[in-house]
């Protein structure tokens, strides 16, 4: 765990004040400080991983497991219209430490998935994209 690592130490529970809501022994589950609503969790896996591809399968499944339970709690707690699960990856990652998001969503809430800010037209080349995609999966790692 590198110690300079906030998403490590907050996944250990390192951090002061940090509201961990459920963990075991991949993941810790915890409130986030700055919640679109109440209720938006973390989810921080405990091994220090940047991206969804550098995890262990284990702790993938362990992440895919607690996200499911979590939005029934979060579904139980606050009766939201729908849960928005996401991740921001690569340069993205404003914590420098894989963390998924869950976040209790309600209709007028303000939460908005946008358009790009420039046309690329990527909407007129799905047939080329998908067969570069299959082209890669064939590829041998």
């Amino acid at each position: 765990m590198p110690i300079d690592c906030l998403g490590c130490r907050i996944a250990r529970g390192l951090e002061p004040g940090v509201q961990i809501v459920y963990e075991n022994e991949w993941l810790a589950c915890v409130l986030d400080i700055a919640p679109f609503n109440e209720g938006h969790l973390l989810i921080l896996p405990k091994v220090h991983v940047l991206d969804v591809e550098e995890m262990e399968l284990s702790t993938a499944h362990a992440i895919m497991e607690a996200s499911r339970m979590l939005s029934v709690a979060l579904k139980r707690a606050f009766r939201p219209d729908g849960i928005t699960i996401c991740q921001n990856g690569g340069r993205f990652n404003d914590l420098g430490h894989y963390h998924m998001h869950l976040i209790p969503r309600y209709e007028g809430d303000g939460f908005a998935w946008s358009d790009p800010l420039h046309s690329h037209g990527a909407e007129q080349r799905l047939e080329r994209t998908r067969e570069v995609l299959r082209g890669v999966l064939r590829e041998p790692n």
